[in-house]
């Protein structure tokens, strides 16, 4: 893991296309701005975490229907 500074109004760059800026520190908490592209998803940790427990779950209760060759049946 890589560990950066900053400062407000600084920023961190990911790859060509990814820019990460502070926008305010206040006590514990940082604003960030994230610019990326439409294609790259970005979510907060607790938001992707549950996203990831609801497919899962998904999954686990999708029905599934058995391959029938009607070659041989015929």
């Amino acid at each position: 893991m890589l560990i950066l500074s900053r400062k407000v109004d600084e920023k961190v760059v990911i790859g060509d296309d990814i820019k990460i800026s502070i926008i305010e520190i206040r006590g514990d908490q940082v604003r960030i701005g994230i610019d990326a592209p439409k294609k790259v998803k970005v979510f907060r940790q607790e938001v992707y975490d549950a996203i990831k427990a609801e497919n899962k779950a998904a999954l686990k209760s999708a029905v599934v229907i058995p391959h029938v060759d009607f070659k041989k049946i015929n």
